[in-house]
């Protein structure tokens, strides 16, 4: 069992492995050696709760297709095992995403002094200009 929150838990079982050659640099061995790997999860399908489903399927990420399946895949390091690990964190990750609630911004005012130093350098630049067309006018 794969632990996301307190009261949260996913069945490996629910999780699809695939094991790829990595692309990208790394010579003769890149070529023999399938060390990349895919995490396959199908949100639909799994036991998640209905809130982290839905939070899921309406998060706007490119690792979750339009079918509902997330798909992470981790090709960084040499050693396959390595691979998998990562991938399974940042899976995990994702769902632990979905349970933070951002704060609600609360709309502040600008202070009076604030406006006061903003309104003093416009006319401090607006006197600047105005001297300069005086300068060159002749």
């Amino acid at each position: 069992m794969i632990t996301i929150s307190n009261r949260v838990q996913v069945s490996e079982n629910e999780i699809e492995w695939q094991f790829i050659r990595a692309s990208g640099a790394g010579g003769q061995h890149i070529n023999k050696v399938s060390t990349a790997v895919q995490l396959i999860f199908d949100i639909r399908a799994s036991s998640l709760p209905e809130f982290y489903q839905q939070k899921l399927l309406t998060l706007n990420d490119h690792r979750i297709t339009q079918s509902g399946k997330v798909i992470i895949k981790c090709q960084q390091s040499r050693s396959q095992d390595a691979n998998r690990q990562q991938a399974l964190s940042q899976f995990v990750e994702l769902l632990q995403s979905v349970t933070l609630v951002q704060k609600r911004r609360i709309a502040t005012k600008a202070s009076y002094s604030s406006q006061q130093r903003r309104i003093d350098s416009k006319k401090k630049h607006g006197n600047t200009k105005a001297l300069r067309q005086q300068k060159f006018s002749g």
